[in-house]
């Protein structure tokens, strides 16, 4: 077995019996992405002399000891270049400072290696919204790896990482490791530092691990979890130890399933495969009822009014004074328009332009501020069903992954592609995808997952059920 297909528990046996070295470990990684990465674009930039030199002194005693980890390029690494996937800092930008959670990574011994594609600001479900270049799917490649941490959640897959970091405002890590057949965390708001993640929508993001199993998932956000006074959403609360209730399977867990996400628009195949994992975890103890989270269909346009209106305000920095790409030579205004013309995709000009809008004079009580109401009634949707379940079951996305360029004219059915994951976004409670079988397309086997929320810092219990699903 190849090393980058191992766990990180059985390459820290191996690594700590002297089997091998993690400059060994960086030494397959970097020869497997040099060998498949033109062909899928998962990763940006290598800066494997940096890798190797924190491997050469990795310290194995440290629970992440001497395992490498793919950033996505949204999250700031000290010399390193962070992109957002977009022209405005292909060039001319260099992060001054670790982000809090690879100071975490690093004191837990691991390697940050490498920095992996996505849409552009993290403005997409499909990785396509890319301004260098597109990644795609390791099990089909004319098929979207998902977004906007499809850099990421192929990387894993592919077998080109071990775990990687991305970020998730509305699906962002679960939807492509639901299409890629790999695990994806979002962790509940205020869990990991946001601190040295470019922001999108702020009071939306989160970062979170992509694995290949529930327990790295497990020993990664171990690592990144806690307060952090430099970030004013962290919260101060106590971090369980996660792999100490892993194994504690789902006897006697009452889980529930939405009907709202069970109906109109879902494919059958999808449906079938998630039924069966739900059915799974019924015969190994757990309780299956149906609930209700009435407010469900109104997620979509809340969701749309909301992050909008954050990113046109996030992106304002962007200006072509400060850093990144810088055109005009005439007045601030003409910098400022020419810079942004140049350097804005076409995603990220029309998010800016909605969200400019819902908060124009006029128009914010009328949009944003009726959004931030329906919002409150969405999160008591998920606190009344916490008050009668221990997790919630449903599929990630209502479809396996489209072909590329599918929905290159339509980007309101690219929206409705996250309208499963994006109401635990608006409610800040955790969410996992993980595998649930894959269904058959035009002679291809394409991964599927099932979601599974859990309440407000529920990570304990989610992690439990996440674990029973992937060994039912």
């Amino acid at each position: 077995m190849p090393l980058s297909q191992e766990s990180i528990s059985g390459l820290r046996q191996r690594l700590t019996a002297g089997e091998i070295t993690a400059v060994d470990l960086v030494d397959q990684l970097a020869a497997s992405i040099e060998a498949r990465n033109p062909e899928l674009g998962a990763y940006l930039s290598l800066d494997l002399a940096a890798a190797r030199e924190c491997a050469s002194q990795a310290d194995l005693s440290l629970p992440l000891g001497g395992i490498p980890i793919g950033i996505k390029d949204n999250i700031n690494v000290l010399g390193q270049p962070c992109t957002c996937g977009s022209k405005f800092l292909q060039n001319g930008y260099t992060s001054p400072y670790d982000a809090t959670v690879i100071s975490r990574l690093r004191a837990q011994g691991a390697i940050p290696m490498g920095r992996l594609n996505m849409d552009e600001f993290a403005m997409g479900s499909s990785t396509e919204n890319s301004a260098l270049g597109r990644t795609v799917n390791p099990h089909a490649p004319d098929r979207i790896p998902g977004g906007s941490s499809g850099g990421s959640a192929a990387a894993v897959a592919a077998g080109l990482a071990i775990a990687t970091l991305g970020s998730d405002t509305g699906g962002s890590i679960r939807q492509p490791a639901s299409h890629c057949g790999v695990v994806g965390l979002k962790p509940s708001y205020g869990r990991v530092s946001r601190y040295g993640l470019v922001a999108f929508a702020s009071s939306l993001d989160q970062i979170g691990p992509i694995t290949r199993s529930v327990e790295d998932a497990a020993r990664v956000l171990q690592a990144i979890a806690g307060h952090d006074p430099r970030d004013s959403t962290s919260l101060d609360a106590p971090v369980p130890d996660y792999l100490a209730t892993l194994e504690n399977g789902v006897a006697g867990l009452k889980l529930g399933l939405p009907k709202e996400y069970f109906g109109e628009g879902i494919d059958e195949d999808v449906r079938t495969q998630v039924m069966a994992k739900v059915d799974q975890l019924e015969k190994a103890g757990a309780e299956i009822v149906e609930i209700s989270l009435p407010h469900t269909e109104h997620a979509v346009a809340t969701y749309y009014i909301i992050a909008p209106a954050e990113a046109s305000s996030n992106l304002s920095r962007f200006d072509g004074i400060r850093y990144g790409v810088r055109k005009g030579d005439g007045d601030l205004l003409e910098v400022y328009r020419d810079s942004r013309e140049h350097g804005f995709g076409a995603e990220v000009k029309r998010r800016i332009l909605l969200g400019t809008y819902v908060l124009s004079s006029g128009y914010y009580d009328a949009y944003y501020n009726r959004a931030q109401k329906v919002r409150t009634l969405i999160r008591r949707d998920f606190e009344e069903a916490f008050g009668e379940v221990d997790a919630i079951l449903s599929p990630v996305v209502p479809t396996a992954a489209r072909r590329i360029g599918e929905n290159s004219d339509n980007p309101l059915q690219e929206y409705l592609s996250d309208i499963f994951t994006l109401a635990a976004n608006l409610a800040g409670i955790c969410g996992i995808s993980v595998p649930a079988g894959c269904v058959s397309q035009g002679g291809q086997e394409l991964p599927v997952g099932l979601q599974i929320l859990g309440k407000h810092l529920g990570e304990e219990t989610l992690l439990r059920v996440a674990r029973a699903a992937e060994t039912v």
